[in-house]
């Protein structure tokens, strides 16, 4: 299959994903998609009707003909790179369609993956493919699921936790790959920040349940920031509280905080907690007042391979992103970092 045919496949099934977040489409492909999004929701609770369409969404604007060429055409020996070889992709399932865009860059370098899914998102990705053979059905033979044990692969693609990240290393270590650990985002508020910038904050925490990478977990503020102005600018996220499993982590955390006399701030959907550390629990926000903003800096540059990406208006922060774009990743933009398609030229 030529490099144009996988542009014009991924190019459609992004109009089709599209499609299928309109209720009223009459198209076959896509009201059997609207069926996959009714399975997956209803099989994890996470996965509620309004972050399914955030996520589908998300890829299906991601996959315009523009964006993909702006993103293949900083690989100019793409279109000239034949090998085929058998790609294992290990997908997490913290978030929906999460591993989209491993299995994305594999497919379209020309690669075959060998798909291991996450028992929490075993339904949307295969949908995606099933959508994606029905547009170019010489993708039947470029994919392939397993729930064996891993054989016949030459690369791995793995996500996962720290600790999981040991079991893939003592694995696939003799293997090309690329193996990802626990990473979170954070925050730096300035004290500058508009409401409009501080509501889109929210964005950044609440989607998905604050369960992704790219969900900010930690906020630093400057020493005399009043806290009152990030609770209220967040506070159209209130209803997040009735989503059951949420609420469980919420009751749960307060009642830990409160047994072992914590310090803490919320505000009935909320805990703002003041800690060192980076991951915070769901329902938790961390927090930590600096003075110099030179502080902030020299501490994002130590804890870089902790961090996913950094939300702020401070353009000259690391890997910063501007409120509320979080979880609108561009092709380009790869987890921790590397370049999984430039990894996957190399094979």
């Amino acid at each position: 299959m030529s490099l144009n045919s996988r542009i014009i496949a991924f190019t459609e099934l992004g109009n089709q994903l599209k499609l299928s977040l309109k209720t009223e489409s009459v198209q076959k492909p896509v009201n059997n998609f609207q069926n996959v999004i009714q399975q997956a929701s209803a099989s994890n609770e996470w996965f509620t009707t309004e972050n399914l369409n955030y996520a589908i969404s998300a890829i299906s604007d991601s996959l315009s003909e523009k964006n993909i060429n702006t993103w293949i055409n900083k690989y100019p020996n793409l279109g000239n790179y034949k090998n085929s070889m058998n790609v294992a992709i290990i997908m997490a399932g913290n978030i929906p369609l999460v591993g989209f865009h491993d299995l994305l860059s594999v497919l379209i370098s020309g690669h075959k993956a060998i798909i291991k899914q996450s028992s929490k998102d075993d339904i949307l990705i295969k949908g995606v493919v099933e959508l994606l053979i029905s547009i170019e059905p010489e993708f039947k033979n470029f994919v392939q699921f397993t729930e064996e044990r891993l054989t016949s692969f030459d690369a791995v693609i793995a996500t996962g936790s720290t600790n999981s990240s040991r079991y893939f290393e003592y694995y696939f270590g003799k293997y090309p790959n690329i193996i990802r650990k626990n990473r979170n985002s954070v925050a730096v508020i300035t004290g500058n920040e508009t409401k409009e910038e501080l509501k889109q904050l929210a964005d950044d925490i609440f989607l998905y349940f604050g369960l992704g990478c790219r969900n900010v977990s930690k906020i630093f503020i400057p020493d005399n920031y009043d806290v009152d102005h990030f609770f209220k600018a967040v506070y159209h996220y209130q209803d997040v509280i009735n989503h059951n499993k949420y609420a469980n982590n919420y009751t749960y955390n307060r009642s830990i905080y409160l047994m072992s006399k914590v310090d803490f701030l919320e505000n009935n959907f909320l805990i703002l907690k003041e800690d060192l550390g980076m991951s915070s629990p769901i329902s938790v926000i961390f927090y930590e007042r600096y003075s110099k903003l030179e502080t902030v800096k020299e501490r994002l540059l130590i804890d870089q391979d902790h961090i996913q990406c950094v939300v702020s208006n401070e353009v000259e922060l690391p890997n910063r992103l501007g409120f509320g774009e979080a979880q609108k990743p561009q092709l380009w933009d790869y987890a921790d970092n590397v370049d999984t398609l430039k990894f996957l030229l190399t094979l």
